[in-house]
């Protein structure tokens, strides 16, 4: 599913569209309002529930309706917005924005959290308050009703306390559980309701997988201890004692601990990788360890029984939906066209698309290809514009690291391949821009990071070539270790579609060049590019569902669901009913497993119904492409290359360069650049290494300066 891919309509021409975008935004209000009151009442059952009021009836649609309704809502109110205009900028705008600019400026810019705004420390503060009031009330709850009552199993007091504890702190990590999946659901309905993306959410996905993992792991530690002191570590050292659980006993009914052991073990195992110094350095063992999410959800279910587990079922199955589509769209080989080889160990891959597939700045793809890892998938920002390039899509990779390495090794070898097998998953994006809003934007970046705001640029170069609309003045700050580099700012302009006029533009290139203080041989250098052959195997990118693809999202979500309930209905009734009497006879296990089958059958089925439908369609159009790929010129096989400079001389560059300043042996003073900005409302986006963002986030902080709005753009946290 690509959340990205819906066509955005020019602004309307008359009073019919007016009317039709006021009824239409009169509608997403409805939708938001109804959202607000599901998500209240939601947030309202969390706090009750650790309570005496609340009771555990009707378990699963209360824990899933909710969630999976709000889901269905957001992909009706992301259709809606999609079929809107951008926003328009300027004073007004910011005003009715103030008040929530001041919420998302940074407050924590170095800490362990990474860069960390007001509204994320307040959300934050109430998760981790749930959090403490849900285990406290467990717990006060479960004391008195141990002082009332007296231990059972012939436990002293402390040791049911003891034991009581670990209990809850289990039940309290499966609260944080339950949120651990919508921050890496890629095409996400819920998070546009939030005003997040994914790309920026995944920060939260570290915190709340560090939380989870602390809570199990403490759950598990304190049971330890409860079985030692009890000695209940063994079935043959409780003998004696029937009935009683053990640590390495698996019960046909109820908790299986050595179900939970096992899920605790790949979680740890799992956990190990994840942290930053882990992390960077083996990346390879951090990606294939990620998998072993697969066993701790398993395990998990068979350790607690589906009934728990609904608790983290809505989150797990928006991600499923999700994961499921994703790998649909990656069985086909996506059309490689070209690929721009720069001498700064830089390459731009070029891939043909349907005029369909549009998606907005700052979007990203994730990439694969089988011939340098089979399974490893890597995230790039999209630097073409589906404006400007109806029938193409581009991404730029920078030679940093091993897998990035092989692949420019292979296309800038003297005779690189006449094609390359490459799958794609996306494009993913943010549901809009907001970037008119700002009188100024400001963007920094550092190496590679330069890529968003090519995308950035280039939507403005079609908004100010096609509409003749105005928009905000543009500063790009970029920081480059090598004149080499400085060929990057070639990938600015686009070398086929709509032709690019910078005229209408208020475009300021501000180009640094820090270890080096005059241009180098290399960056004389030319770009080049390998052309590959195409296949009849090869499919131009299009959007998974169609351009409604927010509704076919929402209408998955719905069927699978009823699909799940309906089966689950009909084996409960007719096989597990006769064997159990409603006895809690039929076995926990089995119960799960069956419900965990029922989950993927309805979700395949539904998802593949939608995609081979939509993939029908898209058919038609990919047909007219690969023609007019027949019809293309094929170039000399003596010669995989091309002289970029002979293409490039019919562009706009003389306008690129008179607004280009270069700089060589210096660093650009960021906080004197930052505060000459004199607009009332400038918008600041930085993408580069960590010192970078954390120095323009501590700019934008400062409160020396209010009209700055910060916004980073990075996986990285």
């Amino acid at each position: 599913m690509d959340s990205a891919t819906m066509r955005r309509s020019s602004p309307p021409s008359f009073s019919s569209s007016a009317s039709s975008g006021g009824a239409k935004r009169i509608v997403r209000d409805a939708i938001w309002v109804l959202f607000m009151v599901v998500f209240l009442g939601t947030v309202l059952f969390w706090i009750v529930m650790p309570t005496n009021t609340y009771r555990n009836r009707y378990t699963t649609l209360m824990f899933t309706f909710p969630v999976l309704f709000i889901a269905c809502l957001g992909c009706v109110y992301l259709h809606l917005g999609n079929k809107s205009s951008e926003p328009r900028g300027g004073k007004n705008g910011m005003e009715r924005n103030k008040g929530l600019a001041m919420w998302k400026r940074p407050v924590l810019v170095r800490g362990p959290l990474g860069i960390v705004s007001w509204i994320e420390v307040a959300f934050f503060v109430m998760f981790i308050a749930l959090l403490v009031w849900s285990f406290a009330t467990y717990l006060r709850n479960s004391f008195l009703n141990i002082e009332r009552t007296g231990p059972t199993d012939g436990d002293k007091v402390w040791e049911a306390k003891l034991e009581t504890s670990g209990l809850m702190l289990g039940l309290v990590g499966n609260i944080a559980l339950s949120f651990l999946f919508f921050p890496v659901t890629r095409a996400s309905s819920v998070l546009p309701l939030f005003g997040l993306t994914y790309e920026a959410s995944i920060k939260y996905h570290i915190w709340l997988g560090h939380i989870v993992m602390v809570l199990f792991t403490t759950h598990g530690l304190v049971y330890i201890l409860y079985w030692a002191v009890t000695r209940k570590i063994s079935p043959e050292v409780m003998s004696g004692f029937d009935g009683i659980l053990s640590m390495v006993e698996w019960q046909k009914t109820g908790v299986s601990n050595v179900a939970g052991e096992i899920a605790l073990l790949t979680g740890l195992g799992l956990w190990a990788t994840t942290f930053p110094r882990v992390r960077r350095k083996m990346f390879e063992l951090f990606f294939y360890a990620h998998h072993l999410y697969i066993l701790f959800v398993l395990f998990f279910v068979l350790h607690v029984g589906i009934t728990f587990s609904c608790i983290m079922l809505p989150g797990f199955y928006l991600f499923m939906v999700d994961r499921y589509l994703r790998f649909l769209q990656s069985r086909n080989r996506a059309r490689l066209v070209s690929a721009r080889v720069l001498p700064c160990d830089t390459v731009e891959l070029n891939f043909s698309k349907t005029p369909g597939l549009e998606y907005t700045p700052t979007s990203i793809v994730f990439i694969n290809v089988p011939s340098l890892s089979k399974l490893q998938w890597h995230p790039f920002t999209i630097s073409s514009n589906s404006n400007l390039e109806k029938d193409k899509l581009s991404i730029i990779i920078k030679n940093e690291g091993t897998w990035s390495q092989k692949l420019y090794q292979i296309l800038s070898s003297p005779s690189p391949p006449n094609r390359l097998d490459v799958s794609v998953e996306g494009p993913y994006g943010p549901a809009s821009t907001h970037f008119l809003r700002h009188e100024k934007l400001v963007m920094v970046s550092g190496g590679s990071g330069i890529t968003p705001f090519i995308s950035i640029i280039r939507e403005f170069i079609f908004m100010s070539t096609t509409f003749k609309s105005m928009t905000p003045k543009l500063t790009l700050i970029c920081a480059f270790k090598h004149s080499s580099d400085l060929t990057m700012l070639d990938l600015v302009l686009p070398i086929s579609g709509t032709p690019s006029d910078l005229s209408n533009l208020q475009l300021q290139i501000e180009a640094y060049v820090t270890r080096e203080k005059e241009p180098t041989a290399q960056s004389l250098k030319q770009s080049r590019a390998v052309w590959f052959k195409p296949s009849s195997f090869d499919e131009p990118l299009s959007a998974i569902l169609g351009p409604n693809s927010w509704l076919w999202l929402g209408a998955i979500i719905s069927v699978s669901f009823v699909m799940f309930l309906i089966l689950i209905g009909i084996i409960t009734r007719y096989y597990i009913y006769p064997i159990d009497q409603n006895q809690n006879k039929y076995s926990t296990a089995s119960r799960a497993v069956l419900n965990i089958l029922f989950f993927c059958i309805s979700i395949g089925i539904a998802a593949s119904t939608a995609f081979l439908w939509n993939k029908r369609i898209n058919a038609k159009e990919a047909k007219q492409i690969k023609h007019l790929d027949g019809l293309s010129p094929v170039h000399s096989p003596d010669s995989g290359f091309y002289n970029a400079e002979r293409e490039l001389e019919s562009l706009p560059h003389q306008s690129l360069v008179q607004a280009t300043n270069l700089h060589f042996g210096e660093r650009p003073d960021l906080k004197k650049m930052l505060f000459e900005c004199k607009e009332s409302s400038v918008g600041v986006l930085v993408c580069g290494p960590k010192r970078m963002r954390h120095e323009v986030a501590g700019i934008c902080s400062s409160g020396l300066a209010d009209n700055l709005h910060f916004e980073s753009i990075s996986f990285n946290w």
